[in-house]
């Protein structure tokens, strides 16, 4: 992954990492509360998708979206190691 070239705001950053989290654990067998797992990736998808930050110069590519997946991602695998 290249150098990090986007500021993302921390209420975006922290929208993306529960999002994940709560993929993962939708994904998992046999996951409870399904209904409300589901519910809340919907809301947070929402969130994401609508926050103002896309509407800024810098939000309006593609990458930007991208680095934001990519850099949450690598989060997630600090966080595991």
């Amino acid at each position: 992954m290249g150098a990090a070239t986007h500021t993302f705001p921390a209420d975006l950053i922290h929208a993306q990492q529960q999002w994940h989290a709560t993929y993962r654990a939708l994904a998992a067998p046999r996951p409870r509360r399904n209904t409300e797992l589901r519910r809340r990736l919907l809301h947070l998808s929402a969130r994401i998708h609508w926050h103002p930050f896309w509407t800024t110069p810098a939000g309006r590519t593609p990458a930007a979206r991208v680095e934001l997946r990519q850099r949450t991602a690598a989060d997630r695998k600090q966080v595991a190691a």
